[in-house]
């Protein structure tokens, strides 16, 4: 590439940063006068709010963008020419040309799909490597066959994309615009509406994919996605923070990311299960047992109910009240919402047994009680503490917290193996717990009258102190035209412009959250898209609460059935949605291995065809020098420590991943490695469980006692590594890993080769 060449791009970059500069201190202009203490009005909040909202959206996506600003040139053969970059810029506010076209564009396609046997147009596709604000490397292919120009060599693009690959990690994940390939170009691009699959092996970017799903959909589909937000679903919170930075680097920051534990509002699911006791609460049997639970607290009275009145009497018995419950459930409200139905019935029949006392006529007419007279009597009988207490035993009103905690505590409905299982008196909620309480919540509904009752009141309030306003408006209005037909004067007061109602309206504070905050906080959120990642890890039951969350089923789902390791998850595909779509959902595989160079693979599928001999792993398109070794020792943790010290490098992570029972023990021998619930991935060594390894990747990977694995956590653990992977163990290897060689530098601390 000429220096000619490469002086123009620099000088393209240059002239792309000083026009972000410049639109990135107009939006901070806009921000500090919308801030400035102008109006105190309503109306000038409103408008502060929404222009701050606006422009700070707009300063994200401006620093979002000053990474990689631009990284692609198309020169068609028609003449035409672009940049592509991470985010759409024009010239100026007036003309609006584009200087560098947004990577999501239409017209940006042929960067990545474009071949010499299918150009699509082009006649060259130019690579731009930067670093910082540098030009560093730009790299050229001509596409036309018939061009005179072509070389003949290609595979430039693959530089660029193996310079990526072999780059060392930082222990965030980045985008991958600048490399995305066909395969994934199409899945990117793929419609919105219904359920796409994507299932993958290690490495094949099926993660990142799914992310820049996320940013693509929210382009193409930007008034409807900001409106309903997109959820995207990881595994746990060491994941999400992983990749936490790759849609700020794409110009979205308007999509909520959750956990599963974290899908209840008002509930962090901290606590743990047995892996017994997961696998029953994910079980689809959980619906049916809470739903006849609920049923249970729907009693009836054992002996007959006796409430004193001042009239005599009353009586509740199981004949009265199973008429009053019936009628309730016939109505086929949730618990909660169906209870005004059975309080109703239970005190138009109290009524009736009072009215039948103390009307009737002792001649043997009809009663002597009018319509009002009775009403009364319901009216005292309903303000009666007793019948409300009865009541309140009969049908009690329930919280979705109160039924779960009472239902964990004394498990019926089950069978007895099961039962003792998920049995519980107390503990932190877990996160197999937030698919039984959402399923509780729709079981028992949310009773807001009260709460709506108060919002009327306080509306009806404004309403009058607005029409105050507006009388003491038309009492002062000027004495000028008094002598001039009122239909005939051209000056407009308030009165004349807006009721009370409309004038109340405009002083009603508005929510000025994000959808994605507000979804955050709503059980009944509808998303407009949701993305999963890992999604075969998924119970039952926690795919009962994902469809609830998006009635379009517009879903990316993604994951490996092979690497399934809870033990609630779904595991296939079908299991998933053939419950809510049938067969309506479409099934794409990536296939090729990005990040596990060949002979890390080779060693992971070998461990995989041993329990599963028909196991074919993606296939690795790199290769490095260095070999998978294992280290015999009498000492596990010391031989971590020596493995970590002799493989670690400066300018990459590290991660020893081990059974969660060793993590302790791993952690004195390694004081420098980051641990607990949510490590810091940033840190040059990290020790993990092979749970909390999902999705992530590591320069170097050490795997501690790999015989305590389960097979596809054992799977998961020899994946995560780009370049280098190392076993330490202290009992005998487990199938596949049995013929692994010792490194090349061993250092003596009592180990030996394997």
């Amino acid at each position: 590439m000429s220096n000619a060449e490469l002086q123009d791009e620099q000088e393209f970059l240059n002239l792309l940063h000083e026009r972000l500069a410049e639109l990135r201190d107009g939006a901070e202009s806009a921000v500090r006068e919308a801030l400035a203490p102008t109006g105190s009005t309503f109306q000038a909040r409103i408008e502060r709010d929404v222009l701050v909202a606006e422009q700070s959206g707009l300063l994200a996506a401006f620093d979002s963008g000053e990474h990689g600003l631009c990284f692609g040139r198309l020169a068609f053969r028609d003449g035409r020419d672009h940049h592509i970059g991470r985010i759409g810029i024009r010239r100026d506010d007036a003309d609006r040309t584009p200087l560098v076209l947004d990577w999501r564009a239409d017209v940006a396609r042929p960067f990545y799909l474009a071949t010499g046997h299918t150009p699509m147009g082009l006649r060259r596709r130019r690579h731009i490597t930067t670093e910082g604000r540098q030009v560093t490397g730009l790299h050229d292919e001509i596409l036309d066959l018939a061009d005179p120009e072509r070389t003949g060599h290609e595979g430039d693009d693959d530089a660029v994309l193996f310079a990526a690959l072999g780059a060392a990690r930082t222990g965030r994940m980045q985008d991958i615009v600048q490399t995305i390939q066909a395969e994934q170009d199409r899945i990117i691009r793929a419609p919105h509406h219904g359920a796409l699959v994507v299932e993958g092996g290690p490495g094949t970017g099926k993660t990142a994919v799914a992310l820049h799903r996320a940013a693509f959909l929210l382009y193409a589909h930007r008034e409807l996605l900001a409106r309903r937000a997109v959820l995207v679903v990881g595994p746990n919170p060491t994941f999400l923070g992983y990749i936490a930075a790759v849609l700020p680097s794409l110009g979205e920051t308007g999509v909520l990311m959750a956990t599963p534990g974290e899908l209840f509002p008002g509930v962090t699911a901290t606590g743990t299960d047995s892996p017994e006791a997961a696998a029953v609460k994910g079980g689809t049997a959980m619906a049916d047992a809470l739903a006849r639970f609920v049923a249970d607290r729907q009693l009836l009275p054992g002996p007959e109910t006796v409430i004193e009145h001042d009239d005599g009497e009353l009586r509740l018995d199981a004949e009265l009240v199973s008429r009053a419950r019936e009628a309730a459930r016939a109505t086929r409200l949730p618990h909660n919402l169906a209870r005004p139905h059975f309080a109703f019935r239970v005190i138009d029949a109290l009524t009736a047994q009072l009215t039948e006392r103390i009307g009737a006529d002792p001649f043997g007419g009809p009663n002597l009680l009018g319509p009002d007279d009775i009403a009364q009597l319901g009216k005292a009988i309903a303000a009666s503490a007793d019948v409300r207490d009865a009541i309140a035993e009969l049908w009690p009103m329930i919280t979705p917290q109160q039924l779960v905690a009472d239902f964990l505590a004394d498990p019926v409905h089950l069978p007895d193996a099961d039962a003792d299982a998920i049995r519980r008196t107390d503990g932190a909620w877990t996160p197999a717990d937030v698919p039984l309480l959402d399923e509780a919540a729709e079981l028992l509904g949310e009773d807001d009258s009260a709460a709506r009752a108060l919002a009327e009141a306080e509306r009806q309030e404004r309403i009058q102190y607005a029409q105050g306003v507006l009388d003491l408006s038309y009492g002062s209005r000027t004495q000028e035209f008094e002598d001039r037909d009122d239909e005939d004067s051209e000056v407009l007061a308030a009165h004349d412009l807006v009721d009370a109602e409309r004038l109340a309206e405009r002083h009603e504070e508005a929510d000025h959250r994000s959808a994605a905050e507000r979804a955050a906080a709503d059980r009944t959120w509808a998303f407009g898209h949701i993305i999963v990642d890992e999604a075969q890890e998924l119970s039952a039951m926690m795919w009962r609460l994902l469809m609830r969350r998006c009635p379009t089923r517009s879903m990316t789902l993604v994951g490996d059935p092979a690497q399934t390791a809870e033990p609630g998850g779904c595991g296939s595909w079908e299991a998933i949605l053939a419950p809510y779509v049938g067969d309506r959902w479409e099934h794409v595989r990536l296939g090729v291995n990005y990040r596990t160079p060949a002979p890390v693979m080779e060693v992971a599928a070998e461990v995989a065809r041993a329990a599963d001999p028909s196991f074919e792993p993606p296939r690795s398109i790199r290769s490095t020098d260095a070999r998978p070794w294992a280290v015999r020792a009498e000492d596990l943790p010391r031989a971590a420590a020596d493995a970590v010290a002799r493989e670690r490098r400066d300018d990459g992570r590290t991660a020893v991943i081990a059974p969660a029972g060793r993590i302790a023990a791993l952690a004195a021998a390694l004081p420098d490695a980051s641990s607990g619930p949510v490590p810091d991935l940033t840190s040059p060594v990290v020790l993990l469980d092979p749970r909390q390894a999902k999705g992530l990747e590591f320069d170097t990977v050490i795997v501690a006692e790999p015989a305590e694995f389960g097979v596809n956590d054992l799977y998961v653990a020899l994946t995560r590594a780009t370049q280098r992977l190392g076993v330490v163990h202290t009992t005998a290897l487990p199938p596949g890993l049995a013929g692994l060689p010792a490194p090349d530098r061993l250092v003596d601390t009592g180990a030996a080769a394997h």
